[in-house]
């Protein structure tokens, strides 16, 4: 068994909490494990610089994620041929879901040291970011953050209920969309992206769910290539209710107000407007553009 580094976000936990001793035991029944708790991109960074020929292995949630791989890339590190190991810990925890990684830390770790390599794909934009699972922008991002003020107390039920929140309060917003170059066009309802219709949110996803299960994109596939595109106009307040209602059963993109597309380059410009990339909030973002790096590193799964 290649040797360990284990990476534990610091705010979210140390090795003296159960869960994560509950991992330690199982992989240091069959491997040599360093343990890094970090609190900041830069000792994130510095950890897996570090971390010689160590197999890198991720105790958190989308978050953690997020930041694990973003710091391998910047090392230079990020690669295929190497998988990380991923123990969920996390609120959300969307990712792992997809992989059908498990929760209990011990049966997590044990993924670790039997797994098989699966390669997923990556979305990259053009101000230096990447995304593991999905970003969202508009009412998704105003979710998001108001279910952040909840998770301590109401964990994973925080997020439907900054969903309604965010359904009730949020504005919409005249973005223009464009997948591999057109303009996002729902051909059968007549209205098109282009800016000059109000937006109530977009989604650019890798992976199918966010929020801890809500599946925006049912479709999507981590390993397919390709991202797919949600895109909805559902701006009244009947309307957005109605939305609200059929996100949570998983049958929003049968409405009219609701365009899904598939591509590999996606582009949305306009007002200000916040995002959401794997859990974390970005402010006020007026043009993005992701693309797809197909197979670009790879996870440990059963």
């Amino acid at each position: 068994m290649q040797p360990i580094l284990l990476l534990v976000n610091r705010a979210a936990g140390t090795t003296d909490d159960e869960t994560v001793e509950a991992a330690l035991a199982t992989l240091r029944s069959a491997a040599d494990v360093t343990v890094a708790a970090t609190s900041s991109p830069d000792e994130l960074l510095d950890a897996v610089a570090d971390r010689d020929d160590r197999r890198v292995v991720i105790m958190g949630g989308d978050g953690s994620v997020h930041a694990a791989v973003r710091a391998l890339d910047r090392a230079g590190a990020l690669t295929p041929d190497e998988p990380v190991g991923i123990i969920p810990r996390g609120t959300g925890n969307d990712l792992a879901g997809t992989l059908g990684l498990p929760l209990d830390p011990v049966a997590g770790a044990q993924v670790v040291l039997g797994g098989t390599t699966r390669r997923l794909d990556l979305l990259r934009d053009d101000a230096g970011g990447l995304v593991v699972n999905a970003v969202h922008l508009g009412a998704g991002a105003l979710a998001g953050a108001e279910a952040t003020r909840f998770k301590e107390r109401l964990g994973t039920a925080a997020f439907p209920l900054g969903a309604v929140i965010a359904g009730v309060t949020a504005p919409d917003w005249d973005l223009r969309v464009e997948v591999d170059g057109g303009i996002a066009t729902h051909d059968a309802a007549g209205w098109s992206a282009d800016g000059g219709t109000g937006v109530l949110m977009v989604g650019v996803c890798n992976g199918p769910t966010i929020g801890g299960g809500a599946a925006l994109a049912p479709g999507a596939q981590v390993d397919d290539g390709l991202a797919d595109v949600v895109v909805c106009t559902a701006t009244g307040p009947v309307a957005r209710a109605a939305y609200a209602t059929a996100l949570a059963a998983g049958r929003h993109v049968e409405r009219d107000d609701v365009l899904v597309l598939r591509g590999r380059e996606v582009t949305v410009t306009g007002p200000s407007v916040d995002l959401v990339a794997d859990g974390e909030l970005e402010e006020g973002v007026t043009a993005r553009t992701w693309r797809v790096q197909g197979h670009a590193w790879s996870v440990l799964v059963p």
